[in-house]
């Protein structure tokens, strides 16, 4: 069994923080994105892994051979980004023929029982309804509950069973031998060579593939969701015994707070990630990640992710305010 992860997106919609930080290397709950990916695949027994980099590629790859030496792992650039089909036909060589494998994003967590997921007895999708088709790839069943039909995208979706990102493999050749004839045909959805029209191809051929309802579903590729991921991954990792006091401050878990960090009279949390060697004197954190080296200073910030080595300073205010006052500071 073999594990393919695409990880050369750009990460445009969690942007400016992107344009130097790899989106799977963002922390939530003390640690990257890719870490949880890697860490679940591990853990169901997955030995060999492919990474597909491209954009800040070797950022990941230096996290990668830095933290994960002990894994079996190849690279594949994908200099031209034309779709995540094109992503998984240019692991090629690094398949066998007969491999089985499973396919995460990078940029997804997903709760599902991954021995019961990869020995499934056909090739399987991780599906999850939602409330907005039109954002995703969608399935659609037959009457044996076998997909019958697959879009991706679609402007008038006929089902909300959506896919979320994970994928179980059984015969590797047979996708490749589908991705290959809409590559070769130059058969593109919306300017690219999707995964969703290469799995298609494979129930036209012939393939059975079903599907498994995931329990959760995180999707950590904007703002909102980053956030919000990042306090459920908090609630479920908290511990009070793996928290330090800091001088004249109060923290409000769930916090995960990280090596060697500076806090002085200030409230941090709930949910707030803050990465290593971080400062942060006078000030009140709540829904926030914090990157590495960063200094936050007299301010309160709230819902704000926050790179590494920023700096950020406020100022105080002093007010005498009489009653029926009314003061919004923007």
């Amino acid at each position: 069994m073999k594990a393919i992860i695409p990880v050369a997106g750009a990460g445009t919609k969690l942007r400016p923080i992107t344009y130097t930080q790899p989106k799977p290397l963002i922390p939530v709950a003390g640690k990257p994105i890719i870490a949880f990916i890697i860490d679940e695949l591990i853990q169901a027994g997955i030995e060999d892994f492919v990474f597909v980099i491209g954009y800040l590629g070797e950022k990941i790859k230096s996290y990668l051979d830095e933290n994960y030496s002990h894994i079996r792992k190849q690279y594949v650039l994908q200099g031209e980004r034309e779709g995540l089909g094109h992503a998984i036909y240019s692991c090629r060589e690094f398949i066998d023929d007969g491999d089985q494998v499973i396919i995460q994003l990078g940029d997804s967590l997903i709760d599902i029982d991954f021995n019961v997921f990869i020995n499934s007895k056909y090739s399987t999708l991780g599906v999850s309804k939602v409330s907005d088709p039109r954002r995703f790839g969608v399935v659609e069943l037959n009457e044996k509950n076998f997909v019958k039909k697959l879009v991706e995208k679609p402007q008038i979706p006929v089902t909300n069973l959506a896919i979320v990102g994970l994928y179980f493999i059984k015969e590797f050749r047979l996708l490749f031998n589908a991705l290959q004839s809409n590559i070769q045909n130059g058969f593109k959805t919306r300017g690219e060579y999707h995964l969703t029209d290469g799995l298609m191809k494979m129930v036209e051929d012939g393939c059975r593939i079903e599907v498994m309802e995931v329990k959760n579903w995180f999707d950590c590729g904007g703002k909102e969701s980053l956030l919000e991921t990042n306090a459920i991954m908090l609630e479920r990792s908290y511990h009070d015994s793996n928290q330090l006091e800091w001088e004249g401050s109060i923290i409000i878990p769930p916090v995960n707070i990280g090596k060697n960090c500076t806090i002085n009279h200030s409230i941090i949390g709930p949910n707030v990630t803050i990465g290593e060697d971080t400062k942060v004197d006078n000030a009140i954190l709540k829904d926030a990640i914090i990157g590495n080296f960063t200094v936050i200073e007299d301010v309160v910030l709230q819902h704000s992710i926050i790179g590494n080595d920023a700096l950020i300073r406020g100022r105080y205010q002093s007010f005498n305010i009489g009653d029926n006052t009314e003061i919004d500071m923007v």
